[in-house]
């Protein structure tokens, strides 16, 4: 069993009376978290909202209700909370009525409802994680774990690290190519009517497309025959439903510094291929450059999640060209990463970004230091 980043900090938490929520994707482990989390527990409860009878049980429910619901039980799970109707309210009267006397879990493979349903209902009784795919941290525990992964690396850029890919890596490519038919849409679907069109489907294969290159929602709305607006709106759809994520662009001094721009990546690789369809090994692609820039901002954004850190991460693009790959500000300190798949490939700052940003640091990430980057930060 790998031991998940939060599962500590989630601990840490009980007793407080407050719900502890746990975001992330379909099948990036939640129940196997919360099963693990009810370990000690005597009496335990478990809620799934996909199930329509448990749906039903926290909808619309009373005070009433929900302290009979619980009962005697000491813990109290509810997976896939989203799906409940009046979610927000429900979790809030759980945390008033037994949140004494039972620790309530909930999770949500959706931010869509669940920003608006339970931070305003339930302020100030929610406790929020969040869950992704294995990080490079979770997998490279100890010195043999780092060495597997290095030795794991091109696996890593193809087929990315969902639990059940890591743990059955001979199925992969059939289980990716599941999570991309079924999961990585069905909270997008269920949210607002939306239908599973063939615009949605080649908007997500731009993206793909397009990994570690500016985004121009205009040229997205001519490949897909959306509307600008659109594009728009399924974007931080994907973006909610924890499929993908925006950079955006570092403007604060040059004056030809590129001020709206924005890149998107996915927050895993192996999802990624599996929307365009390509598995095949690095010696074959041509994008291997794209599938390391991706590996490395998302495990960099797990990473600085988990330890609770603050950072800012952009990009950094001048009219004239002059660009770095990742940007990252921390109390007022800039990093600045440039990503080569090729370690004998070295780049130097741009002079416009060193005298933007004075005392700013730089590094080259590859293959033969990627462990620094990923493993040294802490909270």
């Amino acid at each position: 069993m790998i031991k998940r980043a939060i599962e500590e900090k989630i601990r840490a938490d009980f007793g407080k009376g407050k719900v502890v929520l746990v975001l992330g994707a379909r099948q990036v482990g939640k129940t196997t978290l919360l099963r693990q989390l009810s370990e000690d527990a005597t009496r335990p409860l478990l809620l799934n909202c996909d199930n329509p009878d448990d749906r039903e049980l926290l909808s619309h429910a009373s005070t009433t209700s929900l302290d009979s619901l619980v009962g005697r039980a000491d813990f109290v799970l509810i997976d896939e909370a989203q799906r409940a109707e009046n979610v927000g309210l429900t979790l809030k009267m759980l945390a008033d009525t037994v949140g004494d006397r039972a620790q309530v879990v909930a999770t949500g493979s959706s931010a869509l409802e669940l920003a608006n349903g339970i931070f305003e209902s339930a302020a100030g009784r929610v406790f929020e994680y969040r869950l992704y795919p294995f990080s490079f941290g979770e997998l490279a525990t100890g010195e043999s774990g780092a060495r597997d992964e290095r030795r794991l690396l091109e696996s890593r850029l193809v087929f990315g690290s969902y639990p059940e890919v890591v743990t059955a890596p001979d199925d992969a490519r059939r289980i990716l190519e599941a999570i991309v038919d079924g999961a990585l849409y069905k909270d997008i679907l269920a949210f607002g009517g939306i239908r599973k069109s063939d615009a949605l489907v080649r908007l997500v294969q731009c993206l793909a497309l397009q990994l570690g290159s500016e985004v121009s929602y205009g040229e997205l709305a001519s490949a897909t025959g959306l509307n600008k607006a659109t594009v728009e709106t399924y974007v931080d759809l994907l973006e909610k439903t924890f499929v993908v994520f925006r950079l955006p662009s570092l403007a604060r001094n040059a004056r030809n510094e590129i001020r709206k721009g924005r890149k998107i990546y996915f927050w895993d690789n192996g999802t990624r291929n599996a929307v365009i369809g390509n598995f095949a090994p690095l010696a074959l692609r041509q994008d291997v450059g794209a599938l390391w820039e991706n590996y490395l901002v998302s495990e960099r954004r797990k990473a600085l999640s988990y330890a609770r850190i603050p950072a800012r991460a952009r990009f950094w693009r001048t009219t004239t060209q002059s660009e770095i790959d990742y940007v990252e500000e921390n109390d007022g300190r800039f990093s600045a990463y440039e990503f080569k798949w090729n370690a004998r490939r070295r780049a130097k700052p741009p002079i416009a970004f060193a005298e933007a940003y004075p005392g700013s640091s730089w590094e080259t990430v590859t293959p033969e230091n990627y462990r620094s980057f990923l493993s040294a930060i802490r909270p």
